[in-house]
This record gives C-alpha cells, structure tokens and sequence, in this order.
C-alpha cells in the first residue's frame, strides 16, 4: 500500500577543458558550481580576470552557487555549514534555514557515527532487493557528515537554526515547524494562512518543506478543506510540486538519499529522478491523481 510505502564540493575554483571557439579562439572557462550568464560584448583584451573574461567577442560571467545549490553537492556539509555562518550571524534567513537543513541531513549519522557504519554493513549484508541501494545512499550520508560527532548535537542545533530563519523570514523553516509540531502562531487561522502564503510563494524549499503537514495528517481539518490536503498522494504531490518549482530531485538529491537512507524507500532503476520514482510507485493507486493535485499546486493558491 502507499501509506505504507511511504511512511516514513567545498565548491571552490575548478578549471575545465578549454573549448575551443568557432574563429580558433580558446574560452578558459572556470566553474564554481553554478550557470554562466553569456552576454555579447565588442572585442576586447583578455583582462587576465577570471570574473571578466573577454574572449572573441564573448563575455563570461561567472557566479558561485548559491546555498541551495551548494547544499546539494558539497561534499563536506560541516564545512559548508561553517561558510554559512557569517551570513546566518548577520541574520540571513535563508542562510540559517539551509544550515538546518544540514544538520537534518546528518543528524542520524552524527548521533552514532560508528553504530551507523555498522548499520550500513549490515543492510548491504542483508542482499535485499533494495539493500545496495539503501547502503549506497547511507555511504553518501556518511562520506558528507563524516566530520560531525555526537557532541554536536545536530537535533538540537537544526531547532535553533530553523526557529532563527522562520523568525527572519523564512518560509520554509516556518512550515517545517509546523511539521515539528512547533508552529510559531496557535491561532486557529494561522494553518490555513501558512499554506496559502506558501502557494503564493512558490518557493520549492517551501513546498517541500509544509509536505508532511498535509499529508494524511491533514484530514478531517476543515480550514484545509479545499487544499491539495489529507492523504498521502497529497503529500508526494507537494513534494513533486517542489521538484517542478526547482528544488533538486535527482538520483542523488537530499530528497531521494533521505528517503532511501532513512526509511529504506529507495528507487529501484538506477538514475531515476524523484518525479519518475513517485510515478513508478503510485502508478496502481493513482499516479494520475497525484499529476491532477501537482497541477493544481502550481496553478494557484487554492486546492
């Protein structure tokens, strides 16, 4: 059944090939993780600044990831989080909301680093049909977190970051602790005010973020009622609407290695994107429905 399915680098300067352009000119490119702008500019000589490239009539703009982008394929999550701090001490929410989201990532890890090798060993050991896929995911975890302890206590230290940026703004770490159980409002308006300040958002850390609160938890509240709420094809439908609105969901995202890593739900086809698992495992019991309520989240602000 579905309910029971689904319960539960350093980025720095790396220099690449140079291409070599259409009149012989060669570009030297340099990446920091994120997309290039292009822009036409007339001829001029090559600066000698890697920021300010000027190659056979071409200029290359050069920008570095932004914390969103980083979080998904630094390969060392406390060194990321140590470059977020100048920005979350001066208040950045969204700062301060992705830092959580480390500490999320790796908190199973930190709190036991050696129970959770052996764990690890021991699902490959099983040779279950989802066992490699599991260990492969947990190995991830752990190669990412490997510079966590216990005495970090990440639980604790992921609470204090998200009640920071929800406080600062955040829209993402104000709905995950609605999803803790810690909302920052109890009045009986505040849910529904929540959820409809999201869909107008659009934000993908967002949407990801309030899944859980309107999964099968949400049926039977009447100031959800006619919101894509109340079943657990709704919550995947949340989920899938934030992989639409650019949250990353490949084979090797945050998203599919904490479902593969810590529920066991792992994706049987080696490549395959959170949108194409969550077709493959509602295909018998609604996929359609599921694509119907995705749409619905990206048209508008009601259900």
């Amino acid at each position: 059944m579905l309910a029971a399915l689904f319960f539960a680098r350093d980025h720095g300067w790396q220099r690449h090939g140079a291409p070599v352009m259409p009149d012989g000119g060669v570009v030297d490119a340099v990446s920091v993780g994120g997309p290039a702008e292009v822009h036409d500019l007339p001829a001029a000589p090559f600066s000698g600044r890697i920021e300010d490239a000027v190659v056979a009539n071409r200029h290359v703009t050069l920008r570095a990831p932004t914390p969103r982008q980083e979080f998904e394929t630094a390969p060392d999550l406390y060194a990321y989080v140590q470059r977020l701090d100048a920005a979350v001490r001066a208040g950045d929410p969204d700062a301060a909301w992705m830092a959580s989201r480390a500490y999320d990532y790796c908190a199973g890890f930190a709190m036991a680093p050696t129970g959770y090798a052996h764990d690890t060993e021991a699902i490959a050991a099983m040779r279950l049909s989802t066992s490699e896929a599991m260990a492969t995911s947990r190995q991830r975890v752990s190669q990412r977190c490997a510079r966590f302890a216990p005495q970090d206590r990440l639980f604790q230290a992921m609470l204090v970051r998200r009640i920071q940026a929800a406080r600062a703004g955040s829209l993402a770490a104000e709905a995950s602790l609605v999803a803790m159980g810690r909302p920052l409002s109890n009045d009986e308006n505040y849910l529904r005010s929540l959820v409809l300040r999201v869909r107008r958002s659009k934000d993908a850390e967002a949407y990801l973020a309030l899944s859980p609160v309107m999964g099968a938890v949400a049926n039977g509240k009447p100031e959800l009622a006619d919101q894509v709420a109340g079943s657990q094809q709704s919550e995947l439908a949340w989920q899938v609407a934030a992989c639409e609105l650019g949250m990353s969901c490949g084979p090797d995202s945050a998203l599919m290695t904490s479902y593969c890593a810590n529920g066991g739900i792992c994706s049987r086809e080696q490549g395959q994107d959170f949108q194409r698992f969550v077709n493959s495992a509602t295909r018998a019991q609604g996929a359609e429905a599921v694509d119907e309520m995705v749409a619905s989240l990206l048209g508008g602000g009601r259900g």
